[in-house]
């Protein structure tokens, strides 16, 4: 089991990944919500550079050069384990992409 399918399973990572999600990238350049933010909505379909969970976790830990994200590195508390929980979260929320 990837550690994405673990944190699914689990409400209280789920929530850390939320207030992580919320504090980090929704106060800033995400939104929970669909708006006319210059950064995309992460919970629908059209994802611009990579959808895949390792593409995710590259993307949070490097960042994407030529744009406002920026790579968080280490510097989540719990490192690794929270980008996960993030991406947890993102996916627990994302809208069916049939």
């Amino acid at each position: 089991m990837t550690p994405v399918q673990t944190y699914l399973q689990s409400a209280g990572d789920l929530e850390r990944g939320r207030a992580l999600f919320a504090g980090s990238c929704a106060g800033y350049c995400h939104a929970l919500e669909p708006d006319d933010r210059e950064a995309v909505y992460l919970f629908d379909c059209e994802w611009k550079h990579g959808d895949s969970d390792e593409e995710l976790f590259t993307i949070i830990t490097e960042g994407i050069l030529d744009t406002r994200m920026v790579g968080f590195g280490p510097n989540f508390p719990e490192g690794d384990d929270d980008k996960y929980r993030i991406i947890a979260f993102l996916r627990a929320n994302q809208e069916s992409c049939s």
